[in-house]
């Protein structure tokens, strides 16, 4: 019999253990820190909802789910936004005076920050989910179409900023949800601007 030492057999051996132990540490410790996070549960029932817009370019949209309610977050250009106070004498509530949104919301844009307008995405009529229409004087929306939504249900029209226009059937604006911003690039939904 040899007394001689395998090393490279004993570095295998260690290497496994280590290994098949720090797997073992991560399917018992998973459970655990799962527990931490809102279930599925909470989340539907208001948990906030980080979004990331940092790829956003003008004009376009993103959406996340808050409340298990869609939520809009659009960059308006530089034209959408010089548009929004020419709409104000087609509009029901140009002022938003009507509770729809949060004080530090309650201003032309209807936003914190006025290139990005945060709007839950559900027609105040009959809670269909309006069309993101940007494009500027469609055939089917007509020349003064400057950007908005549209709801195919029953014909509403809101603007970029959620006002709702005149002689259409959802009575209020839509909805702008509590939120603030983290950073440049990130928002948080339903968590008030005015909370630290």
């Amino acid at each position: 019999m040899s007394n001689e030492v395998d090393t490279g057999r004993r570095r295998f051996l260690t290497a496994a253990t280590v290994a098949v132990g720090g797997a073992g540490t991560v399917a018992v410790a998973w459970p655990f820190v799962a527990s931490w996070l809102p279930s599925a549960k909470a989340r539907a029932a208001g948990a906030p909802v980080e979004v990331d817009i940092s790829k956003l370019e003008p004009g376009q949209m993103v959406i996340a789910e808050w409340r298990g309610k869609p939520v809009w977050v659009v960059y308006r250009t530089k034209e959408a936004l010089a548009a929004l106070p020419t709409l104000d004498g087609d509009l029901q509530d140009p002022n938003s005076e009507m509770p729809q949104q949060p004080e530090y919301a309650k201003n032309p844009t209807r936003s914190i920050k006025p290139e990005y307008s945060v709007l839950v995405g559900i027609c105040t009529h009959l809670g269909c989910s309006p069309t993101y229409r940007p494009d500027v004087a469609p055939a089917d929306l007509g020349p003064g179409w400057k950007g908005g939504f549209f709801c195919p249900c029953h014909g509403s029209r809101f603007d970029l900023a959620g006002r709702v226009f005149q002689g259409v059937p959802a009575p209020k604006n839509l909805e702008v949800p509590p939120y603030k911003y983290l950073s440049d690039s990130r928002i948080v939904i339903g968590v008030d601007h005015a909370e630290g």
